[in-house]
């Protein structure tokens, strides 16, 4: 059954009495070691021809095909492992025929020992390519009639889907339900007596084990009644106050796992002790093993709920759920593993002989309506939760996981609606289809989002941090989203996919592609990176050498060292892609295609970025501006942080960083202060009132430069005479400084001693003053006059005016 074999897949219950089926029967076995090239191509061509007989004739049976299936899939992994054959025999042909030149060209005349040699090499070659040849071909006919068989099992599981069976909402449908329950009672009773027969046959009888079996029934309803309890109280003790350590709290999650655990045990011991009596026949370890399904399910629903949404307020819920929905939500999410283990056990009695087939939907609707009811609760509850978000005290769309609600939200009630629909007009396996994957895939989705709190705990265990910055991180995150792509077959299998199917997937992904006459398998993939990494790592070694050792003891300046680690580090990159991609088996020269295709895009949409590359290697190499100098670029000033391939980064002195493509400083004019050495001059003007002794005042600023720290003092600072201003008399101090970096404090002790020094000489510093005069003085005197008799005016005139 469909259901029974996804429980069995989903929570790992082993059935009683061997009965359960293992779900992937249908692999492939295991391809024998011997050498590929040793293949029997006749019987292959037997087996193929009758495997295409079968499949254009379309009567074999489902069995029959997925066994031929698994033939032909055997048969196929020996034709790809015998793709490798002669490979390095073909690689040497290759080389030799490569050392002979380029093929003549017609009509063009060659020594005959080279065409004889040539001629000889290349009948070699292909002998050597005969058994990859003929492998590949046997290959893609194996695929090709796999791919058959596959699309016709396809349409026949589609086409059952939509097999209607008699509708159980019709009450002509319920008598023979009625019956067909009455006739199990009876069936289930006449298996006892005649097991109890057959022990008083032998002369024993099946009480003298109801000891043992007694004993096994007590221990397992002490598990299945028990045991959750005291395991809740262990995890509440470890997370009670709500801010458990990262440790603690990854040991509750663990602990949190016995509560399934150990009442699924319970249940197996149960079993064990009823099938110790062995008074149950057919129809009864049929049933037997379906309530244990379903009480499993139960189980696994009572535990995701109280780990997605705790009884204990101060832990944190999934999706952030407030407290007052909580016991909602786990309510809901128990219903859901209630009715789904009722769905089992209905299933299990609808397929017995003594119901007929048109009572087979009564008892199943019943189900699938508690489960459609159940998945509609979850969601009006799950839609409360996302307007509670979007109404709080930070309103939004809540971001992915209010999206994600709102997806389950619209999927659950429409399959709510649509299974209960299907099951009442007849469609049972269409709604059977819909429903049950439905709630698999909730119970997935919920284990999933349980298991991100104990990831993120572990994590912050193991790397010291805390729990708010672990759930920052992303490493947790990745882990995650690895668990996703693991669960996907899962997934696939969940919702119809069938195990062969999914095997074929992975067949054809480690199988790899075609490039360039290679094929790249993941194992290749994996190869090709990890020599990449290991070229990487001897880069990154030998650039710190160079940094931390060698080339500080040369006499090159700190930007010529940095070009040398920097071209080492290109050099070791490139080559390590290189050795990566050959040691693969890749050809490069099937990459000349690819390389010409790139060589149009850089020559158009790339043009700045390779301008700004190329820029980059020369400023490296000619070092025009070296890490530390002060520059200038246009408006740009400050000293060079880093030089990149692409860019240069320039922090100002107002502490940003500016970054400036390589192409502006090879073609623009670029300023540096300090290229060669650190000597610059500072440049300052002062002015003096008029009437000042002239020559005092330059013997005092020739004076005041020469007494100030940093300046140099040779050559000595001089002092010019500028001239006559508009407002005073003006001088020019020209002072070199051993340190143009300290220009600016420089220059601003030399103004603070100029002022001391001006101050004790009493110099005076004029400022700007202009006097104004007033061609027409009277013009004063005669507006405030006019002004008084226009407001006598006006008052007069307010005064004469009427009422």
């Amino acid at each position: 059954m469909k259901r029974f074999l996804f429980t069995a897949l989903l929570f790992g219950l082993l059935a009683l009495g061997g009965a359960a089926q293992p779900v992937f029967a249908q692999s492939a076995p295991a391809v024998s070691t011997t050498a590929a090239t040793e293949i029997d191509y006749a019987t292959w061509d037997v087996e193929a021809v009758r495997a295409e007989n079968l499949i254009a004739a379309g009567t074999a049976s489902t069995a029959f095909l997925e066994n031929l299936r698994v033939t032909l899939v055997n048969w196929r992994t020996r034709f790809l492992t015998a793709q490798d054959a002669n490979a390095d025999r073909i690689a040497t042909l290759q080389a030799q025929i490569d050392a002979l030149g380029p093929a003549p060209a017609e009509g063009e005349g060659v020594p005959a020992a080279i065409a004889d040699r040539r001629a000889a090499l290349m009948e070699q070659m292909a002998q050597a390519q005969l058994p990859r040849v003929t492998a590949n071909e046997a290959f893609n006919r194996a695929n090709g009639l796999i791919a058959e068989i596959d699309a016709i099992l396809a349409d026949r599981q589609a086409r059952a889907l939509f097999e209607r069976d008699p509708a159980p909402v019709n009450p002509l449908n319920w008598p023979p339900a009625l019956t067909g329950a009455a006739d199990l009672f009876g069936l289930l009773g006449n298996e006892v007596r005649s097991q109890i027969a057959a022990y008083r046959s032998l002369g024993e009888s099946p009480w003298d084990r109801a000891f043992f079996a007694v004993l096994l029934s007590a221990a397992g309803l002490f598990l299945v009644l028990r045991s959750r309890v005291f395991v809740g109280r262990w995890t509440d003790l470890l997370q009670q106050d709500g801010t458990a350590r990262p440790g603690r709290e990854a040991f509750a999650f663990v602990i949190s796992l016995l509560q399934v655990l150990f009442p699924i045990t319970g249940l197996v011991i149960i079993g064990a002790a009823i099938g110790t009596l062995d008074l149950l026949g057919d129809a009864g370890g049929a049933l037997l093993r379906a309530a244990i399904s379903g009480l499993v399910a139960v189980y696994l629903a009572l535990w995701l709920g109280g780990r997605l949404f705790p009884a204990n307020d101060a832990i944190g819920a999934a999706f952030g759920v407030a407290p007052p929905l909580r016991p909602s939500l786990r309510r809901a999410i128990l219903l859901i593993g209630l009715f789904f283990g009722l769905g089992s056990l209905a299933e299990t009695i609808s397929v017995q002989d003594v119901i007929a087939l048109s009572a087979r939907g009564v008892f199943v609707l019943p189900v699938y309506v508690g489960l459609a009811g159940a998945f509609l609760w979850l969601a009006t509850l799950l839609g409360q939760h996302r307007h509670q978000l979007r109404d709080g005290p930070e309103p939004g769309d809540g971001g992915f996981s209010s999206r994600l609600l709102l997806g389950v939200i619209i999927a659950v009630r429409v399959v709510a609606i649509l299974g209960t629909i299907l099951a009442a007009a007849g469609y049972l396996s269409l709604a059977e289809a819909a429903m049950t994957p439905t709630a698999l895939t909730l119970g997935l989705l919920a284990a999933l989002v349980a298991l991100q709190s104990p990831i993120r705990a572990l994590y912050a265990l193991v790397s010291g941090q805390t729990q708010e910055e672990a759930a920052q991180a992303l490493l947790p995150v990745l882990v995650n989203l690895l668990l996703v792509f693991v669960a996907l077959p899962v997934l696939a299998l969940i919702w119809g996919m069938r195990t062969e199917q999914i095997s074929e997937i992975i067949s054809q992904f480690f199988a790899g592609i075609d490039l360039g006459g290679t094929r790249i398998t993941p194992a290749i993939v994996l190869a090709v990176g990890l020599v990449f990494a290991i070229g990487m790592i001897a880069t990154r070694l030998l650039q710190g050498a160079l940094r931390s050792t060698v080339l500080p003891r040369t006499r090159l300046d700190s930007g010529a060292r940095h070009a040398v680690v920097a071209g080492v580090g290109y050099v070791g990159i490139g080559l390590a892609a290189v050795i990566a991609i050959t040691t693969a088996g890749i050809d490069l020269t099937a990459l000349g295609v690819v390389l010409g295709a790139l060589s149009v895009g850089i020559g158009f949409g790339l043009q700045n970025v390779v301008n700004n590359f190329v820029s980059g290697i020369i400023l490296l190499i000619e070092r025009p501006i070296s890490e530390g100098d002060w520059i200038e670029v246009g408006p740009t000033m400050g000293i060079v942080k880093s030089i990149s391939v692409r860019s240069t980064v320039i922090e100002t002195f107002n502490k940003t960083d500016v970054i400036v493509p390589n192409a502006d400083l090879i073609s623009g004019t670029v300023t540096n202060w300090t290229r060669g050495n650190t000597i610059g001059r500072a440049v300052l003007t002062v002015g003096v009132a008029y009437g000042t002794d002239t020559r005092r005042v330059q013997a005092i600023l020739e004076e005041v430069a020469a007494s100030v720290p940093g300046v140099a003092k040779y050559p000595e600072p001089g002092v010019d005479f500028l001239g006559f201003g508009a407002d005073s008399l003006d001088f020019r101090i020209r002072a070199i400084l051993r340190d143009v970096n300290e220009l600016v404090d420089v220059k601003t002790e030399i103004n603070h001693r100029i002022a001391e020094r001006f101050v004790a000489e009493g110099i005076e510093i004029p400022f700007a003053q202009r006097d104004i005069w007033l061609r027409n003085p009277e013009a004063l005197h005669a507006a405030p006059q006019a002004a008084t008799d226009a407001a006598t005016s006006s008052a007069t005139a307010a005064k004469d005016k009427p009422a």
